[in-house]
């Protein structure tokens, strides 16, 4: 029985889960009926354009948490380091302490990555920017910044698959915890 659904943001919660499990590629039609108990239909009509638009959809609505949760306020909030370390707390929690996959970095790393690359740009360069503006209000050196937002973003993505591939969560915190500590070092 098909499952009826009021709200597109509800479906694409669904779907993101789907694509985070299964990629992109992964992904087909039959599945994301199954998992979301949506029909075609229902499906279509929130995403007239099928598959390519359900992703869209997905990968903006994490741009969007992302740029409200952590690009803004490392850009905004005072004293920096506060919002370096806030920037560290939600990407824990965002990741579930390392049990949720990125997809950006899923989609990234797949065959799909061409079809999206405008928005997979825009989600790092966005992150690697708001992260060396708010070093350089702490005083970082500016040929330093943008290397060190790049080491701690990399780490965060590569720390990800890390917990993943060794079926150990954990590693993702202790990552974590490393790469913030790397920052106050910086800072010092």
């Amino acid at each position: 029985m098909s499952r009826v659904v009021a709200e597109r943001q509800d479906v694409i919660t669904m779907l993101a889960e789907i694509f985070r499990e299964h990629g992109y590629d992964g992904a087909s039609l039959s599945l994301i009926t199954e998992k979301t108990g949506l029909g075609k239909g229902s499906l279509y009509h929130f995403f007239p354009r099928g598959k390519e638009e359900m992703a869209e959809a997905v990968l903006g609505d994490i741009a969007s948490w992302f740029q409200t949760n952590i690009f803004n306020r490392l850009r905004n909030s005072e004293p920096p380091a506060a919002a370096i370390d806030d920037m560290f707390a939600s990407v824990d929690s965002y990741f579930r302490q390392g049990r949720r996959l990125c997809l950006m970095g899923v989609i990234a790393t797949s065959g799909a990555h061409d079809r999206f690359s405008a928005e997979l740009n825009r989600y790092f360069a966005d992150w690697r920017t708001a992260l060396a503006e708010a070093f350089g209000r702490q005083g970082i050196a500016e040929d330093e910044r943008k290397a060190l937002a790049e080491e701690v973003i990399g780490g965060i993505q590569g720390a990800l698959i890390l917990a993943r591939s060794l079926g150990d969560p954990q590693a993702f915190g202790r990552v974590l915890t490393r790469l913030k500590a790397r920052c106050t070092l910086s800072h010092n």
